[in-house]
């Protein structure tokens, strides 16, 4: 009798433990992943003459921490010009990041149609975990499926986010792209 009290206690004791450990760690994962992309980043790397410039938008009560994304400058000579949406949400310990392209170079984050899409648009959206990782969040896209959304970023990168800090490599070729929020030193 005496050891099922003890093993009943352990358990109880572990159950415990464990919701103290979830409570712990149920922080805001999208709020988190959003402050950490919010503002501008400038390339680091050669021929990497992109600025990303990510800006809080009211989309909907559901979405308060949705973000919108636009690229621009030029890579490897190259002018490029995107936009889209970025989406977050708190999964587990884990934040997703959905991406929808708007095709219309018009778009902005200050558009009245910033979270309306076309079918193609919607079509393209792609979106990949992050978790957790040191002060940010590191994650894989998928491969193909943000092929058509990326335009030209095919295959599978990886990405690694830090306060003030961006990496994204290509899992195949090694390619490196880093950006650093604007404004902030390198610590290169």
């Amino acid at each position: 009798m005496k050891r099922l009290q003890l093993v009943l206690a352990a358990i109880a004791a572990l159950a415990l433990a464990s919701v103290a450990a979830f409570a712990a760690d149920s922080t805001n994962r999208a709020l988190e992943l959003a402050k950490v992309l919010s503002g501008t980043f400038q390339g680091t790397t050669p021929g990497n003459e992109l600025r990303l410039d990510f800006r809080p938008v009211v989309t909907d009560r559901e979405h308060p921490y949705d973000l919108f994304m636009e690229v621009t400058g030029k890579y490897q000579g190259d002018n490029v010009k995107r936009q889209g949406l970025l989406r977050f949400e708190t999964q587990g310990r884990d934040a997703y990041l959905g991406y929808i392209p708007h095709f219309d170079a018009t778009v902005t984050s200050m558009s009245s149609n910033v979270a309306r899409f076309t079918d193609e648009e919607a079509n393209a959206a792609c979106g990949f975990h992050l978790a957790p990782q040191g002060d940010g969040f590191s994650g894989e896209t998928s491969g193909a499926s943000c092929a058509f959304a990326l335009r030209g970023a095919g295959g599978k990168w990886t990405v690694e986010l830090e306060p003030g800090s961006i990496r994204l490599r290509n899992a195949e070729s090694g390619e490196t792209l880093r950006f650093r929020r604007a404004g902030t030193k390198s610590k290169e």
